[in-house]
């Protein structure tokens, strides 16, 4: 299944003029990164983002989401959001929000 260009295309202009912006194709999506860091991605229908360890227990407890496993390992700091909780251009300006405050605490690549 290919990814969902409809959510690619709603999530890049939340993203394309923050600085350090990049887009690439990746996991069989598309991922977008900040300062050579993962942010956000697209895989298949879900949005992938990074909230890191610190916020990672309490973002699987909302509605939508879930942990973050694409090849049998899940990854602590991320999660994947289901289409229901994109619904809206805020509740997906929300969820970029949050990996993009959380990647702006780390190091450019």
């Amino acid at each position: 299944m290919p990814y969902d260009q409809h959510l690619a295309d709603r999530v890049r202009p939340l993203l394309v003029r923050k600085k350090g912006f990049a887009e690439k194709k990746m996991f069989g999506g598309v991922g977008y990164l900040l300062g050579g860091n993962m942010c956000v991605g697209v895989w298949k229908k879900f949005l992938i983002v990074r909230c890191g360890k610190g916020a990672y227990e309490e973002t699987l407890h909302q509605p939508h989401v879930k942990k973050f496993d694409i090849t049998g390992k899940a990854m602590a700091g991320w999660v994947m959001v289901q289409p229901g909780g994109l619904e809206t251009d805020d509740d997906l300006r929300d969820w970029v929000q949050l990996a993009v405050t959380f990647v702006g605490t780390l190091p450019d690549k």
